[in-house]
């Protein structure tokens, strides 16, 4: 199956799903030294075995692991790079109603890819399971380059330690640019033809009241558009033809919480207009999300992903409610450029949305129903 599998198809899945509580109790086991390493990688492989079969029997032709092997959507793909550390900070990421674990990703060296990458073994072993069927495209999604250089800037601990290693931005703009680009790479030749940014960079930046604490420290909005489009492209240039790469913007999933508000025209000229992917994955489950007119920067012959559908509750959505939504984006996008998805993945971190497995299948089998009803 091409990398056209999403737009022929015109349903598609954000990646991330519930972990299964046998699972879940295996990675807690290892971290108390109850099992060893090795032996949580043999319950990883087989919840990916099952996963994957489920997926397809639920009619996706785009399958992920899950994100079975992760505890963060992010930062364990920082902590896969040579010259970035783990740490603990003083406070988590701050939601709606929660706090997250305190952890984040540091410099600790000269940031360059490593062939050790844990995305890159996870990867392999998801190709495993799909390479001798023509009808399945696997995808490795991965948090942007934008993501790890807002989180090597994120408070004054993580500007210290950049400091000691990065005199000026544009060096530290090229070697995440760089190491990001050796990973596409190392994926492509893995046997990968679709990749996705995951970003919650974008969604933070149209949020008023994140940027009420930003403008006192002096920073400008279209600044920081431009440094994060800057290091997005840098990965994406100069890549082979048959990689799909695309990006899913967040506006913060964790436990059914959310971390950001607003709508994508302060934006939409950086995002939609200049950053070299070949499909956007929107969040548009609620009104936090904005309008569908800042779509009409998207340039020609571009997909959008309309992520109409909530991960984060399990009521199901009215179909023709979605259809309606869908009508009204293609005033901006042609309908063939068009796709539906839930907004976002079922489990950006192990916690996971509050549903059930069941509840989560039945968003799945309501986003290919009611494409199905759109597009045929």
């Amino acid at each position: 199956m091409t990398n056209a599998t999403a737009t022929k198809l015109h349903y598609d899945i954000v990646g991330s799903f519930l972990r299964p509580d046998n699972l879940k109790q295996a990675r807690a086991a290892q971290k108390d030294g109850k099992i060893s390493l090795a032996d949580l990688h043999k319950v990883e492989d087989q919840a990916i075995r099952e996963l994957v079969a489920k997926e397809k029997a639920h009619g996706l032709k785009i399958v992920t692991d899950g994100e079975f092997r992760r505890s963060w959507w992010h930062l364990d793909t920082f902590w896969g790079f040579d010259g970035v550390k783990r740490i603990k900070v003083q406070q988590g990421y701050e939601f709606h109603d929660e706090e997250t674990r305190p952890e984040s990703a540091q410099v600790s060296g000269k940031i360059a890819f490593n062939p050790t990458h844990p995305d890159l073994a996870a990867y392999k072993f998801l190709h495993s399971l799909t390479a001798d069927d023509s009808e399945i495209t696997d995808r490795q999604s991965i948090p942007a380059p934008a993501q790890l250089y807002a989180e090597l800037t994120r408070g004054p601990e993580n500007l210290k330690a950049l400091a000691k290693y990065y005199s000026n931005e544009d060096d530290l703009i090229t070697d995440i640019g760089q190491a990001y680009h050796d990973l596409l790479l190392a994926l492509y030749d893995a046997g990968c033809r679709d990749v996705k940014f995951d970003d919650c960079t974008w969604g933070m930046i149209v949020d008023d009241t994140f940027w009420k604490n930003r403008i006192s420290d002096g920073i400008n909005r279209d600044e920081l558009a431009g440094r994060y489009l800057k290091v997005n492209n840098a990965a994406l240039a100069d890549l082979p033809k048959d990689l799909r790469v695309s990006t899913h913007v967040c506006r913060g999933n964790y436990h059914s919480t959310w971390a950001s508000s607003g709508g994508y025209a302060p934006i939409a000229d950086y995002l939609f207009a200049k950053e070299n992917v070949q499909a956007f994955y929107l969040e548009y489950d609620d009104s936090r999300s904005g309008d569908f007119a800042p779509l009409a920067k998207v340039v020609a012959d571009k997909d959008v992903v309309l992520g109409l559908v909530t991960s984060k509750r399990p009521e199901l959505e009215d179909p023709q409610v979605l259809i309606k939504r869908v009508k009204e984006a293609s005033q901006y996008v042609p309908l063939e450029h068009l796709s539906l998805s839930t907004q976002c993945g079922f489990a950006s971190t192990e916690e996971g949305n509050k549903l059930t497995e069941k509840q989560q299948w039945d968003k799945i089998e309501l986003v290919v129903a009611t494409a199905e009803k759109i597009w045929n």
